[in-house]
């Protein structure tokens, strides 16, 4: 056996075992996953909604309190990647983006802090994703698992979707939803035309957002496709208010291959759509 065989070897030993922890942090709830990804099987999962929206040192705390109580949280791990959902975003076309330059883009929308940590996704092919992530909860990370990933979730939303099938006809609206939010995102010909993300309080603002944002790039109501993935179900008052305006609504269909070895297996897959889709 030579070196190269021998490197191949250990490489495939390490695959074979290696898990990996996706977790999402927002100011409304976290939730936990670990995927076996030799058995592609999910081995634990663990959803927290907060009763109200906390800041950030009171989410790391509620952070920390689920690692002390969450046994399964502290087993060892290969892969960690953390999802931060937030509003504290600007898309930028990869042309125009100046990394030196990264909070300019953030200025005209978000409050930016002197403390606050500017990050950047790109997201294929030709986007940047310029953010805001919660630097108490990325250092804290950090210091549990040294290097590790992170990114926001309105990026693995998009390039989730612009994985769709190639031969999809006309423009599709796929609304993501949690809790209180939700995010928009408009993909025709595989080419993103609009992503953003709306605070709603009743079901007259979950589809004012939504309807305003259609009339802007022309869609009709009755014509396009919405698509809808997250917390919203058949039953939600949102999506029967909806209804009565956009007769074309579907849910996302299977998304993933994993099975689930935990008892807390989500009620609804899709209320897990990003978690699932960062692992």
């Amino acid at each position: 056996m030579d070196l190269t065989d021998m490197v191949e070897t250990e490489t495939t030993k390490k695959n074979i075992h290696s898990k990996k922890l996706s977790i999402q942090v927002s100011l409304n709830g976290l939730s936990f996953c670990i995927l076996d990804q030799s058995k592609d099987r999910i081995i634990y999962f663990k959803r927290i909604d907060f009763d109200k929206q906390l800041d950030p040192i009171k989410v790391l705390s509620k952070i920390e309190l689920t690692y002390e109580k969450e046994k399964e949280l502290n087993q060892a791990v290969d892969e960690v990647v953390v999802l931060f959902t937030n509003s504290l975003f600007s898309l930028v076309p990869e042309e125009i983006f100046d990394e030196d330059n990264a909070a300019s883009y953030l200025k005209f929308n978000t409050k930016i802090l002197k403390t606050d940590f500017i990050a950047f996704d790109k997201i294929h092919p030709d986007i940047i994703n310029v953010y805001i992530p919660y630097a108490n909860i990325t250092n804290y990370f950090f210091d549990k698992y040294g290097e590790f990933e992170y990114r926001h979730s309105l990026s693995v939303l998009i390039e989730s979707l612009l994985k769709q099938p190639k031969d999809m006809d006309g423009p599709k609206v796929f609304l993501h939803s949690h809790l209180d939010t939700y995010e928009l995102v408009i993909i025709e010909n595989q080419k993103l035309l609009f992503a953003n993300s709306f605070k709603f309080d009743t079901k007259e603002d979950f589809l004012y957002y939504l309807l305003f944002t259609a009339e802007q790039l022309n869609l009709e109501p009755n014509e396009f496709e919405l698509i809808m993935m997250g917390d919203i179900t058949k039953d939600s008052e949102e999506y029967n208010f909806a209804w009565n305006y956009i007769r074309n609504i579907s849910f996302m269909g299977p998304f993933n291959s994993y099975h689930f070895q935990t008892a807390n297996k989500p009620e609804k897959e899709l209320s897990e759509y990003l978690l699932i889709k960062s692992l």
